[in-house]
């Protein structure tokens, strides 16, 4: 296959200052520490961070024609990712947040929602996208165009019958958004959406039962991120089980989860065993949360396996 990874969908560029506790009243400046920018998102995250650690890997989606677009397609550039998937959305404007992380690495955020809504994966790019070992779609109920005709769901069912194995996740925020989850998950091996993401889109809340209620829609396995609790792994086969987070000092927790995927990814490429995977997954989200902005704390796959090995968990809850 052309690229071990083809990650699709929601691709923003951030603004990140750290620590903020409150904005400043009137026309006041507050000092801060630390200030960065990234390319973030579902999809942003997970494709630089899955570069780093070794993959060859392709981003998908869109960005505007504005400063903010060339920044991150240069930025995806310094990791060798193949840009030729992404779209410059005419007269459009790039997905972009300000994000004001909180001393406990809590990132409350302004963002501008942009070109992700207006892409489309058309004919002539849909065989290029696809051809890849794992194909990941990241920011399902951001991607409007894609999201409303179908067509992720078709990505999907095309990606599989070409041998990738596929991974899903979401930004959703309410059982509206149930609808165009359901499409995708009849093509989809693993679905890796957040806890909380997890519990507004069905209403339930024990893990097992929100596990369960994916599977009766056909994703084949759950994978829920749960924050400072780990990961819980739900198959249709029956395995399941839980694996605890890293004990880490937080400095940041944007993009974690999506850190996650590209750590899920970089194991399934890898030919890990269930458990290593979501252990290795684990670690890279652990990681990320070192640094300021997605992917800041991930180095590569050694760095990542040595840190797995030898860094201790939290106890569980």
């Amino acid at each position: 296959m052309h690229h071990d990874y083809s990650s699709i969908g929601f691709i923003t560029f951030d603004a990140l200052a750290w620590p903020v506790t409150q904005i400043p009243p009137g026309a006041d400046t507050y000092f801060i520490d630390d200030f960065t920018l990234a390319v973030s998102g579902a999809a942003g995250t997970a494709v630089i961070a899955a570069a780093k650690m070794g993959l060859s890997a392709m981003a998908v989606g869109g960005v505007g024609e504005d400063l903010m677009g060339d920044w991150v397609l240069r930025r995806l550039a310094d990791f060798n990712v193949d840009t030729s998937g992404l779209q410059r959305i005419a007269g459009g404007r790039t997905s972009s947040s300000i994000v004001t992380t909180r001393p406990d690495g809590a990132r409350p955020a302004l963002h501008l929602r942009g070109a992700t809504a207006n892409f489309y994966v058309d004919d002539a790019l849909l065989e290029r996208v696809t051809d890849a070992r794992v194909v990941h779609i990241g920011g399902v109920g951001l991607m409007d165009r894609m999201d409303d005709s179908g067509r992720t769901g078709e990505l999907l069912r095309r990606a599989r019958a070409k041998g990738a194995t596929t991974t899903v996740d979401v930004f959703a925020g309410s059982p509206e958004d149930m609808g165009d989850v359901a499409v995708v998950l009849p093509h989809t091996d693993y679905f890796m959406p957040s806890i909380e993401e997890a519990r507004a889109l069905t209403g339930l809340s024990d893990k097992g039962d929100v596990a369960n209620s994916f599977l009766d829609l056909g994703v084949t396995c759950c994978v829920l991120t749960l924050g400072g609790d780990g990961a819980y792994y739900h198959h249709s086969d029956g395995t399941r089980f839980t694996v605890p987070a890293f004990d880490v000092t937080v400095k940041c927790t944007c993009g974690c989860g999506d850190a996650f995927n590209a750590g899920f990814a970089v194991s399934l490429v890898k030919g890990f065993d269930p458990e290593t995977t979501v252990r290795f997954a684990q670690a890279t989200s652990a990681l990320n949360a070192t640094g300021l902005g997605s992917q800041a704390g991930v180095e590569s796959f050694e760095h990542t396996l040595k840190f797995m090995k030898t860094t201790p968990t939290r106890r569980a809850q």
